[in-house]
């Protein structure tokens, strides 16, 4: 049955250690409670679905019911062919996700190691690493509309993928709870090794005898030398979107700043917004008790703030002095509340 607490605090909650407090909230951990849930959430206007609270910063309590997504269960099918398919709640930690899957041999996850959240936040986000996206290895997700109680399942093509986006994050946002995700994997040594670092890594490797394992090894070392743990610090990792630019846009940029770092990706060009952000001045930048990360500029920390308004307020400085010197306004990332 279904605990509803009050005035709880989501310090624990949220990666970035901000203490604010939600007027209700909820545990979701079993499938039964679905459908006692559109009756509780009758009572309440504003309603935040959260995951593991690693994308989102509160800059002030929450005036409304929280749900925590923690419904779990993995399972396999079609074992016994090449491909196999993974069956995951909602709720199940996402790097847990791909362990299991790199331990049994079943390949697609292990370029995605290491980032943090649940399964059922992923295709929100449209999650993505070294060469590749959720979209590129999910077949479909389940969800119930947490007003209505209707249940429906999104094909992958139907989720409206996009670049850290999807359907979920526009049209559905704290409106469809994801309760479990389906996706296809394989036991054949397909790896993408496109990504930079790691073509460096297994360039000498024999194909035939590397496992997913090695690669999520590789990742995770990566990922653990760049991004601070946010059990030591607090953080939410990237916290701004890599820019896409038109090709006429690229071209006014480089005119007036010269060389440029970027990637081309279909008819749009991708510059990392670190590297802007250290172009600015400010990898590494400290504010009070708020700043860029040393080795990734990328993400901002926590040296104890109190109130996520001012990560908020060290967030926007950060805009506009990348928006000064290269005329792009950098997108956030991390869901501000």
């Amino acid at each position: 049955m279904i605990q509803i607490e009050e005035n709880k605090s989501l310090k624990e909650l949220n990666s970035f250690g901000i203490d604010a407090k939600a007027s209700a909230f909820l545990f979701l951990e079993e499938f039964a409670d679905l459908v006692s849930l559109p009756e509780i959430v009758s009572s309440f206007g504003a309603v935040q679905i959260m995951g593991e609270g690693s994308n989102i910063l509160f800059t002030g309590d929450y005036d409304g019911l929280v749900i925590l997504n923690r419904l779990g269960g993995i399972e396999f099918e079609n074992v016994e062919g090449d491909n196999v398919i993974v069956h995951a709640g909602g709720g199940v930690n996402w790097d847990d996700l791909v362990n299991v899957c790199c331990d049994k041999g079943y390949n697609g996850l292990e370029n995605l190691s290491l980032i943090p959240g649940t399964v059922g936040a992923a295709p929100v986000q449209n999650i993505g690493a070294y060469g590749v996206e959720l979209k590129d290895i999910m077949i479909s997700c389940d969800t119930l509309n947490i007003r209505t109680g209707e249940s429906r399942q999104f094909l992958n093509i139907e989720c409206e993928f996009g670049y850290r986006n999807s359907i979920f994050k526009r049209k559905y946002k704290n409106e469809l709870l994801i309760t479990s995700v389906k996706f296809k994997l394989t036991k054949e040594k397909s790896f993408i090794l496109s990504y930079r670092e790691l073509q460096e890594k297994f360039q000498h490797t024999d194909k035939e005898e590397l496992t997913a394992s090695e690669i999520r090894d590789f990742v995770k070392s990566v990922r653990e030398s760049k991004l601070p743990n946010p059990e030591e610090i607090g953080n939410a990792g990237s916290f701004f979107k890599n820019p896409e630019l038109t090709k006429s846009k690229l071209g006014r940029v480089q005119k007036k700043h010269g060389k440029l770092t970027f990637f081309k990706i279909g008819d749009k060009y991708k510059i990392p917004a670190a590297w802007l952000i250290e172009q600015s001045g400010l990898k590494g930048v400290r504010e009070g008790n708020t700043g860029t990360y040393i080795n990734q500029p990328l993400v901002i920390v926590n040296y104890g703030v109190e109130s996520g308004k001012e990560i908020q307020a060290f967030s926007k400085k950060i805009q506009n002095k990348v928006y000064e010197k290269f005329g792009i306004m950098l997108e956030t990332e991390v869901n501000i509340i």
